[in-house]
């Protein structure tokens, strides 16, 4: 009984294949595009533009006059991390380019599910991409389990 356990088993693991959300042709036709997944199943066209989806009402900004998707920055500006009873807990400069200070010092950051993430020390920061999104933007310790909102200066 326990042979055919181990070998069911074993089978069903060597049968078992990982999972990948979105491959990286489709994610540059929604980068482009300016399409999110869940916009993409309500109409918004990944085979056509930025702007086109614009006036179509599926994306919100339209690109810039040259096309230059890097002068659309989301995540730009000064952001506070506050805890639940309203006290700093960082700075967080972004600039167009998406580089991100946090108190100061320069971390790393990268874009993850339309959102821009970023750690200092033990603490992980994430900031929405789409700002029609309300109170999305947060941070968490994993230290503590603490965590909190962020919010544009």
């Amino acid at each position: 009984m326990t042979k055919k356990l181990i070998i069911t088993l074993g089978a069903t693991l060597l049968v078992q294949t990982p999972a990948y959300a979105i491959n990286a042709k489709y994610r540059q036709q929604l980068e482009r595009s300016g399409c999110t997944q869940v916009s993409e199943a309500q109409g918004c066209d990944i085979r056509k533009s930025k702007a086109e989806n614009a006036k179509a009402g599926f994306v919100t900004e339209a690109p810039a006059n040259n096309g230059n998707s890097a002068s659309q920055a989301p995540y730009a500006g000064q952001w506070v991390a506050k805890n639940t009873e309203g006290a700093t807990v960082a700075t967080i400069r972004i600039d167009g380019k998406e580089q991100v200070w946090v108190n100061g010092k320069k971390v790393k950051a990268k874009r993850s599910d339309g959102a821009l993430v970023f750690h200092e020390g033990l603490i992980t920061y994430t900031i929405q991409g789409d700002r029609r999104l309300k109170d999305e933007d947060s941070w968490t310790d994993s230290d503590a389990g603490t965590k909190g909102p962020i919010v544009t200066e």
